[in-house]
């Protein structure tokens, strides 16, 4: 398919597109503005006009797209560092949990004027010329896997230069780029510098004849850990004087396997405390509903339960935004959910950051060399449904000292990849000029 059909079909099938993504965020729920004029690339001043916001000339930004919440989090650390140089940013997301997920990372520096946030626009080259002759970025950074075709072609035609970062190309991303053929290649091509993950992710682009990519790691590894959070997590472990096991991350489908699986233990000597996280915020009120149906006994970490409630309950369930560091600093163990169901896994690393031993299930290609990797140091175990891992979780608490090991060797492993930041803003120096 070629750049013109591809935008023939996308102007064709607009209003069906617009009607899903319109039933997909009423069902998420938050402020997605499906059809605010700023994701058509039509804004409210001139384009041309200098902007002045608050205290800071925001000119010439460097943009960074983070589609959703795990982009946004991986960047986080990336972003923090050229704010802290100096440059103003752009952060633009898709989707509204990424978008209130940047506001409370960077809420000081929207205030002052140095970072500002705004929607994608959608792939029309109408809205990619509006977008552009906007903001006038310097350049643009892609966190991990966003290429689009016409907002790709328009940035090269205005000489912005454009970088993937920290990209992925997994086997199904190779064979969709095979499938839709010119358009996507062309677009890859187009790209000033790509920056994968791993040598596997290079061979993938090179196997499809795509230009051989600079392997400079993953963004993942570079956490900015929020200590102050993890402290809580700890001081309130010590305070209930109870195990706890966290069930992060989970997806639809694993949390009534989960559920099934804690009732199936429910009367072990010394239960711990299992914690409930699911992934998206939009699915609280479902997880909630299959916790009232069962007989286990839960609070809300969002009704602030007391130590008293904690020393008693089945289950905290995780209904709080940005809070991964508090309930890993909580944790005995952590089970990282979406790998039990066809999702492809979660991000295990924050765990493996402040050493606590990680269990994941059989899907994990979406970090299939990272979890290879703490598999091979020690820092995770895995195995093939939630009953084995629940089953492993509770051979793990009665073993303090293997518990011991597998969080050094997180800790450990995870400083051997950090600095990927670093590399990253070496790497785009000659672009920020």
């Amino acid at each position: 398919m070629n750049q013109f059909f591809y935008t023939l079909l996308l102007r064709c099938f607009k209003p069906l597109i617009l009607k899903l993504l319109d039933r997909k965020a009423k069902k998420a729920g938050g402020v997605w503005d499906i059809y605010a004029p700023e994701r058509f690339g039509i804004y409210t001043e001139p384009p041309h006009v200098q902007q002045q916001i608050n205290s800071v000339k925001f000119e010439r930004p460097i943009w960074i797209h983070a589609v959703s919440i795990g982009e946004t989090k991986a960047a986080q650390p990336f972003i923090r560092l050229l704010l802290d140089q100096g440059y103003p940013v752009l952060l633009t997301h898709m989707t509204a949990t990424a978008r209130a997920l940047g506001e409370k990372q960077f809420i000081a520096d929207i205030q002052r004027g140095q970072l500002v946030q705004a929607w994608l626009p959608y792939d029309l080259p109408e809205a990619a010329k509006g977008f552009f002759a906007h903001w006038k970025p310097r350049c643009g950074i892609l966190i991990e896997r966003e290429v689009w075709p016409n907002i790709v072609l328009e940035a090269t035609q205005q000489k912005i230069p454009m970088i993937l970062a920290s990209a992925r190309f997994s086997a199904k991303t190779a064979r969709q780029v095979k499938r839709i053929g010119g358009v996507l290649c062309k677009a890859y091509r187009l790209l000033t510098v790509i920056l994968v993950q791993s040598y596997q992710d290079a061979e993938r682009f090179e196997e499809i004849g795509l230009p051989k990519p600079v392997v400079l790691g993953n963004l993942k590894f570079d956490l900015n850990i929020a200590a102050s959070q993890v402290q809580s997590g700890e001081v309130l472990r010590t305070a209930i004087d109870r195990q706890v096991v966290v069930i992060a991350s989970t997806r639809d489908g694993e949390e009534n396997d989960f559920i099934q699986s804690i009732l199936n233990h429910k009367n072990i000597q010394y239960p711990p405390l299992y914690v409930i996280v699911p992934r998206h915020p939009e699915r609280f009120s479902q997880v909630e509903g299959l916790l009232q149906k069962s007989s286990l006994r839960y609070v809300k970490q969002s009704d602030h339960p007391s130590q008293e409630e904690l020393r008693y309950v089945d289950v905290l369930f995780g209904d709080t935004l940005g809070e991964m560091f508090f309930y890993y600093g909580l944790a005995d163990i952590a089970i990282v959910a979406g790998s039990f169901g066809d999702y492809g896994g979660q991000n295990h690393i924050e765990a493996c950051a402040v050493g606590v031993p990680v269990i994941v299930g059989p899907h994990t290609k979406n970090f299939e060399k990272s979890v290879n990797d703490a598999l091979i140091e020690g820092a995770a175990r895995r195995t093939e449904n939630p009953e084995s891992a629940l089953l492993l979780a509770h051979q793990l608490l009665g073993d303090t000292t293997q518990l011991l090991r597998m969080g050094k060797a997180g800790i450990n492993w995870l400083a051997l990849h950090q600095g990927v930041s670093q590399r990253l803003y070496k790497m785009i120096l000659p672009y920020l000029d």
